[in-house]
């Protein structure tokens, strides 16, 4: 079980009395995290075309909310967004709408669907034993790599590749970046490198030698699921194999999930911090 995502969930008493119900991908919020913080952001869409695309996986269709500059996707860098263990919510898509606001194509593929509805458990520990547990890597990655070559199709740039994602999606960015050498950099918030999801499944710092791409990630000193020592391991596994371009941030006396605008664990300055070093990452290292 993942105790930090739990740990990091607080009853409604300390919350707004915001509630959202789902119609669509990227509206509304995990019925586990409801109801949300009143310092939940919403970031504007003018100037943005946003909403629900399919992505075909062989015969599948695979959902994904997505969001660039409006009138423009030819030519565009791609950023794929990865969720937390919630699915393509809110705050995932919100997440896609600062971005495209940069100038990029960006997509959240539900990576969860073919194990059913993330957003619908209002339980942590059974959303993970039901739906998170049963999304194995190779299926992930065969997901992203339909992603990117949907982006492609949509006449965007994925020579310009690259790859952010949140707790299980800030590890599944490493892991991506490992499968794929056209990701040209990935940005992992507080993402677990020394254990999997899936049974069976390797870990980060198993596949860290694999990975090519210019790696930040940014992580809180005070998350008790990620210890700070996991995280000095995956630094200094990508030094031992090369790789000169990473860098990992610990923020002290900073908890699991302090992007994450919806929930109390929220950190506004290391949160703002991280971003700005995200966006400053992608444009030094040719994704932007």
């Amino acid at each position: 079980m993942l105790q930090q995502e739990i740990d990091s969930l607080v009853p409604a008493s300390a919350y707004s009395r915001r509630r959202f119900v789902r119609t669509s991908l990227g509206s509304g919020f995990a019925a586990a995290v409801l109801p949300v913080t009143a310092q939940t952001i919403k970031t504007d869409t003018g100037g943005v075309t946003t909403g629900e695309v399919t992505i075909p996986v062989g015969d599948f269709k695979l959902p994904a909310f997505r969001a660039h500059p409006e009138g423009r996707v030819n030519g565009l860098p791609v950023v794929l967004v990865i969720s937390e263990i919630f699915g393509v919510h809110e705050h995932i898509a919100d997440v896609t709408i600062r971005f495209a606001k940069l100038g990029y194509l960006a997509i959240a593929p539900e990576l969860f669907v073919r194990q059913g509805d993330a957003q619908s458990y209002g339980e942590v520990a059974k959303l993970i034993a039901e739906v998170v547990s049963k999304a194995s890597d190779a299926q992930v990655m065969g997901d992203l790599d339909a992603t990117v070559a949907w982006a492609r199709a949509q006449g965007a740039d994925t020579g310009k590749l690259g790859i952010t994602g949140f707790c299980w999606g800030g590890r599944t960015t490493l892991m991506y970046a490992a499968h794929n050498p056209g990701v040209k950099a990935a940005v992992a918030w507080y993402g677990p490198v020394a254990r999997s999801y899936h049974p069976g499944d390797r870990t980060a710092l198993d596949v860290a030698g694999q990975i090519k791409g210019a790696v930040l990630g940014l992580y809180g000193g005070a998350d008790a699921g990620i210890p700070n020592d996991t995280v000095e391991k995956m630094r200094d596994a990508l030094k031992a194999a090369g790789n000169t371009r990473s860098e990992f941030v610990i923020y002290p006396d900073t908890p699991h999930a302090f992007h994450a605008d919806y929930r109390p664990s929220y950190r506004k300055e290391q949160a703002e911090d991280g971003w700005k070093r995200a966006t400053a990452w992608f444009k030094a290292h040719g994704v932007g």
